[in-house]
């Protein structure tokens, strides 16, 4: 039997509009918290669209960036730094926010500050990080390992449910094909249902990883394309990230959207949305 995502589960997020809507939610922003300016510009554009779509909205940014292919990497401006922003995001603009933990230790620390917690999808069979981020009550962002089946994720959201937390999402982002490519097997979305909330995250589905320079690549020209076919097969929400200069961004800018363009995208996944619910 498949989950039914409902206005009731979206209501487990303080601050989430629209949450009768019957559209997906969408949890969107930049990778990583660059500063305080780009966060707070970024969200106030990407309110004004989800406000008029009527589409629930989770500000998301990256606190620190744990996961680099480089030492040289950028990972990022400093965790209570990243953290306060988040929280004058959130406070700004009266939204939900979320970001990725990596370390037990992160996990009450940003349990104050944003509203859900992301297991990122290399540490996601880590079990400590994943109790503990349960154990905080906030609701957890599961992301599939590129590694793991669709089938595997019922034992990473058993485990949050084995702390007393029901509020478990899984987040699809893709599985490794070769090397150096990613591949989105739609057939898992409606296997991933049946134990929770499911996220198709469309950007990182689109990453090109290991490459030579040590700089992960990617094809945001792909980005709708994944997008409606995940709205097609169902998803409950999506995964994107936006950013107004992403040749510039100083993390995953070669698989993010530029912002310019995520209006248009949104209005045609509304559209595909409506469609799919008079069926």
């Amino acid at each position: 039997m498949q989950y039914k995502f409902t206005a009731m589960n979206l209501r487990d997020i303080p601050k989430l509009k629209h949450t009768s809507s019957d559209n997906f939610f969408l949890l969107a922003g930049p990778c990583a918290i660059e500063s305080e300016t780009m966060a707070l510009q970024i969200a106030e554009k990407v309110c004004k669209i989800t406000d008029a779509l009527e589409i629930p909205y989770i500000f998301k940014g990256s606190f620190k960036k744990a996961n680099r292919s480089r030492i040289d990497s950028f990972t990022g401006i400093g965790d209570e730094k990243a953290l306060k922003i988040l929280r004058k995001v959130s406070e700004t603009f009266d939204i939900p926010t979320v970001t990725d933990i990596h370390e037990v230790s992160d996990a009450a620390m940003a349990a104050q500050y944003v509203d859900v917690l992301q297991i990122p999808a290399f540490l996601v069979r880590q079990t400590d990080l994943v109790v503990a981020a349960a154990q905080t009550g906030k609701v957890i962002n599961l992301k599939k390992g590129q590694f793991m089946s669709p089938e595997a994720m019922k034992h990473a959201v058993q485990k949050v449910k084995d702390t007393g937390n029901d509020k478990a999402w899984i987040t699809d982002r893709g599985t490794m094909f070769g090397y150096q490519d990613m591949i989105v097997d739609f057939r898992g979305i409606p296997t991933m249902r049946a134990f929770a909330p499911t996220v198709l995250d469309v950007t990182h589905s689109l990453q090109q990883p290991n490459q030579n320079s040590g700089v992960t690549g990617g094809r945001p020209d792909m980005i709708e394309t994944i997008a409606r076919a995940g709205i097609v097969n169902n998803v409950d929400g999506l995964f994107i990230e936006t950013h107004f200069d992403p040749s510039n961004a100083k993390s995953d800018g070669a698989n993010m959207l530029h912002i310019d363009h995520l209006e248009k995208l949104l209005t045609n996944l509304t559209s595909i949305r409506h469609t799919i619910n008079s069926l």
